[in-house]
């Protein structure tokens, strides 16, 4: 006697819809727990990427706080600490927070 047909208490066709069922409900779970938070992390990293300018203040993935001197498509040239001969080239996927700068009246 197969075990999952005495759980169900239905035969052969029945049995097969609620296999279906579970499947769906388990790829529906997937997509809930991994592929949307993926892709809300993606646009907020877009969003951060596009809103980078010459002057910001930045973190980087490394743990390096820097300002950003220049910039092209998908680099930036950031400065770190007092010393001006410091300046690293890295890729703009890099930068994890943005500080604007502050306005002094």
């Amino acid at each position: 006697m197969n075990p999952f047909l005495a759980l169900t208490g239905e035969s052969g066709g029945m049995g097969s819809w609620i296999i279906i069922v579970y499947i769906v409900l388990i790829a529906a779970m997937m997509y809930f727990m991994i592929i949307k938070p993926q892709k809300k992390q993606r646009k907020e990293q877009q969003a951060l990427m596009s809103s980078m300018e010459i002057g910001d203040s930045v973190l980087t993935t490394a743990g390096f706080y820097g300002v950003i001197i220049d910039m092209t498509d998908d680099t930036v040239i950031v400065e770190f600490g007092n010393n001006k001969n410091c300046r690293i080239p890295m890729q703009k996927s890099a930068v994890v927070q943005i500080e604007k700068p502050t306005e002094i009246s």
